[in-house]
C-alpha cells in the first residue's frame, strides 16, 4: 500500500514538474525573416578617373577615448594624443606607428586591391548600379544577422576583388555576395551564420552546394589572401577622440561609401579621412573640419582627399545612389542617434582645401 502511495506522488510530481518547464516550441528560435534583393536593372556604366598618385605618408601618433572633450569634434592636440597613448596600455603606443605603416603598406598590394575600372574591362553582364543594389542587400543581410562591421567591410573587399579578375553572369551575383559574407563572417565573427542560413536569406534561390562551391572558387581566386586592411579599419585610428554623434556620422558615411563603384579606386585610408572629413563639416560646418592635430593623425593633407571628399559628400547629399535606403534607414535609428537625418551645407568653402598654415 505504502509502494503504491509513493508511486502515485511520483507520478504526480513528474506532472507537474512538466506543466512548469516550458515547451519545446516556446525554446525554439524564431525563424529569420527573408530579406528580399532588389531587381537587377541593367544601366550604363561611368568609368572612372585613374587612382590618384599617393603622396609620402606623414605618421602622428593614435589617440585614446577620453571622457573630456578637447574641442567640438572631440579631436585632441598632437601633445595630448601622444600622452594619452601612454596611459592606456591598449594603444600599443611602443608600436603603434610600426602597426599602422605595415596596414598602410598591405592597403597598396596589387592582391588585396581590386581594379579601378573593372566593369568596364572585364564585367560583361554585371553593372554598376547592379553592384549597388548587391551592396545594399548586404547590409540589409549584416543587420538581419547582427554581424560586425568588418564583415560587411570585408564582404564588399572580396566582391570587387572576385569581380576585378572574373567575368560574372548577373543571375550569380546574388550568390557571390553571401558567399563572400560566408567567407567574411568565417573570419570575423565569433558564431558566424551557418551556409543554410544563407541560402534562405536568399529565399532558397541558390542549393547548399552551389554556395560552398562559389566559396570554394572565391577562395582560390583571392588565393587564400582573407585578411587585408578596410576603411573600418582606419576608421578605428582615426577616430580615437570622438564623441558619439561624430563616430555614427563616420561609419554612416563610410558605409555610404562602399555603395559608390567610384570609390573603388580609393584607397581604404583616403575613405577613412575623407570620412572624419565630412562628418566634421556635417557637425560643424563653421569651423574648419581639418587641422594639424588630424594630417599629422592621418597622414593626408586635406589636399590630398578633395577628390574623395567630393564623392562622399555628394553621397550623403543624394546625389548618387539616392534610391538605395538600407544605410540611411539603418542610421535612422536612435541607437545611430539619427545620424543619416543630419545634412551638410550643399556646398564646402574652397578654403577650407587650402593647405593649413604653419
Amino acid at each position: 500500500m505504502a509502494d503504491k502511495e509513493n508511486s502515485v506522488r511520483l507520478t504526480r510530481a513528474a506532472a507537474a514538474k512538466k506543466r512548469e518547464a516550458p515547451s519545446v516550441a516556446s525554446q525554439t528560435p524564431a525563424k529569420r525573416r527573408r530579406v528580399p534583393l532588389g531587381e537587377l536593372s541593367s544601366y550604363p556604366n561611368v568609368a572612372n578617373p585613374a587612382q590618384p598618385r599617393r603622396s609620402k605618408r606623414r605618421l602622428g601618433p593614435r589617440g585614446k577615448k577620453e571622457r573630456r572633450k578637447a574641442s567640438s569634434f572631440g579631436v585632441a592636440s598632437t601633445e595630448e594624443v601622444a600622452k594619452s597613448d601612454a596611459e592606456d596600455p591598449q594603444m600599443c603606443r611602443h608600436y603603434a606607428s610600426d602597426i599602422h605603416v605595415y596596414l598602410c603598406s598591405m592597403e597598396v598590394e596589387d592582391k588585396r586591391r581590386p581594379l579601378a575600372n573593372y566593369i568596364e574591362t572585364i564585367q560583361s553582364d554585371v553593372t554598376a548600379n547592379m553592384r549597388a543594389i548587391l551592396v545594399d542587400w548586404l547590409v540589409e543581410v549584416a543587420e538581419e544577422y547582427k554581424l560586425v562591421p568588418d564583415t560587411l567591410y570585408l564582404t564588399i573587399s572580396y566582391i570587387d576583388r572576385f569581380l576585378s579578375s572574373n567575368e560574372l553572369n548577373r543571375q550569380m551575383l546574388q550568390l557571390l555576395g553571401v558567399s563572400c559574407m560566408l567567407i567574411a563572417s568565417k573570419y570575423e565573427e565569433i558564431t558566424p551564420p551557418h551556409v543554410e542560413d544563407f541560402c534562405y536569406i536568399t529565399d532558397n534561390t541558390y542549393a547548399k552546394q552551389e554556395l560552398v562551391k562559389m566559396e570554394s572558387d572565391i577562395l582560390k581566386s583571392l588565393n587564400f589572401e582573407m585578411g587585408n586592411p578596410t576603411i573600418k579599419t582606419f576608421l578605428r585610428r582615426f577616430m580615437s577622440q570622438h564623441n558619439l554623434k561624430l563616430e555614427f556620422m563616420c561609419n554612416y558615411l563610410a558605409e555610404l561609401s562602399l555603395l559608390d563603384y567610384a570609390c573603388v579606386r580609393f584607397l581604404p585610408s583616403i575613405i577613412a579621412a575623407s570620412a572624419v572629413f565630412v562628418a566634421r563639416f556635417t557637425i560643424d560646418p563653421d569651423t574648419h573640419p581639418w587641422d594639424h592635430a588630424m594630417q599629422n593623425h592621418t597622414g593626408y593633407s586635406v589636399a590630398e582627399l578633395k577628390e574623395c571628399i567630393h564623392a562622399i559628400h555628394d553621397l550623403q547629399l543624394s546625389r548618387k545612389v539616392s534610391s538605395l535606403t538600407a544605410i540611411r534607414e539603418k542610421y535612422k535609428q536612435h541607437k545611430f542617434k539619427c545620424v543619416s537625418a543630419l545634412l551638410s551645407p550643399s556646398e564646402i568653402p574652397e578654403s577650407y582645401f587650402e593647405d593649413l598654415k604653419e
